[in-house]
């Protein structure tokens, strides 16, 4: 076999150097682009970060103002109509200054501007919430009475309310006629004046599934 001469060795030498460069600058290229797309995501990831943030941002300044503005409804309520505010579990019971005369179910004209702010504090702030009205009566009279009466008290001031914008379908009312646990005045009874804050109803917005105890109520029937 003819040896190769010192030209062809250099060239071959030639050959494999620049092939080696070649390679090694593509593999340069490629870490390049690779580290290019790498900051690319990084940069995707801290442009989303910073997105949810603004958003996340945006949605607890609305539910401050929100906030505020309940705040501001119920301190009006309370300021101006002398509301006390029970809270419960899922819901909040309004001890509202809604009275009847003895033996009556008739919204008076004096409370019907308490039930107008409330009607609107829960149009603005509770549309999806389920709203009882609870009927109550003083301790005068045969019990079974009493309970039909007081649904007749709730059923006026749900119909006030409704007719005041709330819808149908998230008003429920119930009664506990003279039920002893629930009396303001414990024992005080008409006829006259006396036992007053007795004959009464509570407003209850309740905001979960459930609205809890659901008293039985007796069937409507005539004033005696």
């Amino acid at each position: 076999m003819k040896p190769s001469s010192p030209r062809r060795i250099l060239q071959s030498g030639l050959i494999l150097a620049s092939t080696a460069l070649l390679v090694s600058a593509c593999a340069h290229v490629k870490q390049d682009e690779f580290e290019a797309e790498i900051e690319q995501v990084r940069q995707e990831i801290r442009d989303g970060d910073a997105a949810v943030e603004a958003r996340l941002g945006t949605r607890i300044d609305e539910v401050d103002a929100r906030l505020n503005a309940l705040e501001s409804d119920l301190m009006a309520l309370r300021d101006e109509f002398e509301v006390t505010v029970e809270r419960m579990e899922t819901a909040l019971r309004f001890n509202t200054p809604v009275h009847f005369d003895f033996d009556d179910d008739r919204v008076r004209n004096q409370d019907r501007p308490v039930l107008e702010r409330f009607a609107a504090v829960v149009s603005e702030h509770y549309r999806g919430a389920t709203i009882t009205v609870e009927g109550f009566t003083d301790p005068s009279g045969p019990a079974e009475y009493n309970l039909r009466l007081g649904q007749r008290r709730a059923d006026n001031v749900r119909s006030f309310l409704q007719a005041e914008g709330l819808s149908s379908d998230q008003l429920r009312a119930v009664s506990y006629g003279e039920a002893s646990d629930r009396q303001i005045v414990p024992g005080a009874a008409g006829p006259g004046s006396e036992g007053w804050q007795n004959r009464r109803v509570a407003l209850v917005i309740d905001f979960g599934p459930d609205s809890g105890e659901r008293p039985v109520a007796s069937r409507p029937d005539s004033s005696r």
